[in-house]
């Protein structure tokens, strides 16, 4: 069963559709490649979705351990490389909330945000650099 379909709707961007839900993504080319920078590139749909899968999977694991991650926010910083152009490095900063969290808790915090499928799917070459402020 496909999971999308995306159609090139012109200008250098495009539309894609979630199937089962029906929820629509636009894309646009960023400035620096020719595009207006109006909606998220792909290059930063990636960048986003290993912030995205690392907290899902976090709040996956603090279910499971009474963990109350609820708040915590990611910041996404993506940088880029040329020849050939590629992401080389993505940035996930978590600012987790004021929760006294013990270190067992911060470690299996931790272990579920580099053990998502996102991270494990991504090339060895890139980068990730993740940061935890408590």
């Amino acid at each position: 069963m496909k999971t999308s379909e995306i159609t090139y709707i012109g200008s250098l961007r495009t539309e894609s559709v979630h199937l089962q839900s029906g929820n629509t993504i636009i894309t646009d080319a960023p400035i620096d490649n020719n595009g207006k920078g109006e909606a998220f590139s792909p290059t930063d749909l990636l960048s986003t979705s290993l912030g995205c899968c690392m907290l899902t999977i976090m709040g996956i694991v603090a279910q499971r351990h009474a963990i109350d991650i609820d708040g915590t926010t990611v910041g996404i910083t993506k940088i880029m490389e040329s020849n050939p152009r590629r992401v080389g490095e993505i940035i996930v900063e978590f600012t987790m909330p004021k929760n006294n969290y013990t270190d067992k808790e911060k470690d299996l915090l931790l272990n579920a945000a580099h053990t998502c499928p996102v991270a494990k799917s991504l090339s060895a070459e890139l980068i990730q650099t993740v940061v935890f402020n408590y």
